[in-house]
């Protein structure tokens, strides 16, 4: 009874086929162009190198989708992950450690560090975007003072995670495509994924049926966090240090993926495979700008305009269903 009492049925056919295939024909779209545009976009080795450098943002978007489901938002992913990143390097250059209790280091800081997000958000009914402003000024500072402002250069120790194996693409890629696929799984066939979309639907209707939102709600928060972690492993495997200015402004690019993806902002509906389209574009449109020579003010102005776009569709079509409704 109270599974059946959450909305996920809506949620699940507002993102149909005709959804998915609108985001692929943008993509598309934006691949054609930027090939027209540059003689060396479309090739398989820049393609490669495009999708070995997203697992950071595709897990962190894969995180901020279950976020904005429940009605909620998280600035501070970007200084979770380099509070991961100075963790693990901390263990590894300072203690000695191997490398396997040094990632599980970083991911339990930064799983912390979401719960702690979710855990003030719920038990004084925050807004999360204010708690998570805090929390990330305050990772952010535990970055440099774990590094001392500098970075870390680890070495080779997470290279096997960049280094392609098949293709030309890494196992870092091939990771986040996995949490893509499970995630989307728990989303769409769990009862937790339906008790998600409930809290972020109508959280009161929710609680009135005998779910209890705040654990669901603290466990998000907590994923969130442990996804960054995740992403600092991956980015620490390009750079093969841990920088304590790591993540800046990458929330940014998060959001933006997850909203192009057709997330709600207000909660309530989301899908993660819409959100991988999201990432693909917006890395996409990044890339190609990038080598037809655009400059800095002009990709921030394309970029911002793109998202503002999407918010706009996004409030139009929540206005359209509520009019079915």
């Amino acid at each position: 009874m109270k599974a059946t009492l959450v909305p996920q049925k809506n949620a699940h056919n507002y993102y149909g086929m005709g959804t998915y295939l609108g985001l692929a024909g943008a993509l598309l779209a934006m691949i054609v162009l930027f090939s027209s545009l540059s003689d060396h976009f479309f090739s398989y080795d820049t393609l490669s190198t495009l999708a070995n450098q997203i697992p950071d943002l595709m897990v962190l978007s894969v995180g901020m989708t279950f976020v904005l489901i429940i009605g909620g938002i998280d600035l501070s992913v970007g200084s979770v992950l380099a509070l991961a990143a100075s963790a693990v390097s901390v263990a590894i250059l300072g203690w000695g450690w191997s490398v396997m209790p040094a990632a599980l280091l970083g991911m339990g800081c930064a799983a912390l560090a979401g719960t702690i997000t979710g855990s003030i958000t719920v038990a004084w009914k925050i807004p999360s975007f204010i708690v998570s402003l805090g929390v990330l000024e305050m990772a952010r500072g535990a970055a440099y003072q774990m590094t001392g402002s500098r970075t870390a250069y680890i070495g080779d120790a997470f290279a096997w995670l960049s280094n392609p194996v098949a293709f030309g693409i890494s196992p870092s890629f091939i990771i986040a495509l996995l949490i893509i696929v499970i995630a989307q799984a728990v989303l769409t066939r769990t009862v937790f994924g339906r008790y998600l979309i409930g809290i972020g639907t109508n959280e009161e209707a929710v609680r009135l049926a005998g779910i209890n939102p705040k654990p669901y709600k603290i466990l998000v928060f907590s994923m969130m966090g442990l996804l960054a972690g995740v992403a600092a492993l991956f980015q620490i495997s390009r750079l093969e240090a841990a920088d304590p200015n790591a993540g800046s402004g990458l929330e940014l690019q998060v959001i933006a993926a997850v909203v192009i993806g057709g997330t709600s902002l207000m909660g309530g509906r989301g899908s993660v495979i819409s959100t991988f389209f999201g990432v693909l574009i917006i890395s996409v449109l990044a890339a190609g700008l990038a080598q037809i020579g655009a400059t800095e003010p002009t990709k921030r102005i394309i970029t911002g305009a793109v998202i503002v776009i999407a918010v706009v569709l996004d409030t139009y079509r929540s206005q359209r269903a509520q009019r079915r409704n």
